[in-house]
């Protein structure tokens, strides 16, 4: 990546070939190193979501930003399929999409597949104000990584999704 250095930014000492060795406890580094940055930026974009949800409206959790991407991404979604992919039970998806429902952001409509369920999607409203901070943080993104070469932004996003898409299941 782009000024990474000396390739060795995760703290490990170099063998004499220059990769890193693991320490005594036989703990492999660079999966040290990766579960280290994997907790910076997980805290840092929960911090993230929180504000991000709070532009969206004053009123809302860090979890509703979550919320506002998967139903902008993937459009109309029955609550327990938002509470799957999600990994959060039933109630705490009811919970949170109440609030949001509350709010105007959200709304149900009859699952055409069958009545008795409902599918979840965003209002106009929800809608309008989740993709202006949504655009918002995307031009965050761009000047942040301003001086990466677009093949590496392409690498990062690629790779993300191969995790994510492991990470699964």
């Amino acid at each position: 990546m782009h000024g990474s250095g000396t390739g060795n930014e995760g703290g490990v000492p170099p063998t004499a070939g220059g990769e890193p060795h693991a320490p005594s406890g036989g703990v492999d580094p660079v999966f040290l190193a990766l579960e280290r940055e994997l907790a910076v930026f997980l805290r840092r974009a929960r911090a993230q979501s929180g504000e991000m949800a709070r532009e969206v409206h004053p009123e809302l959790e860090p979890a509703a930003y979550g919320l506002f991407v998967r139903l902008d991404d993937a459009g109309p979604q029955r609550a327990t399929e938002l509470a799957g992919y999600f990994g959060v039970g039933k109630a705490t998806m009811s919970r949170q999409l109440r609030a949001l429902e509350d709010l105007g952001l959200v709304a149900r409509d009859p699952d055409p597949a069958d009545g008795r369920a409902s599918l979840v999607r965003l209002t106009e409203e929800g809608r309008d104000r989740f993709r202006h901070v949504r655009d918002a943080r995307r031009e965050r993104y761009v000047r942040k990584l301003a001086d990466w070469d677009r093949a590496e932004v392409s690498e990062l996003a690629r790779l993300l999704n191969h995790f994510n898409v492991r990470s699964e299941g």
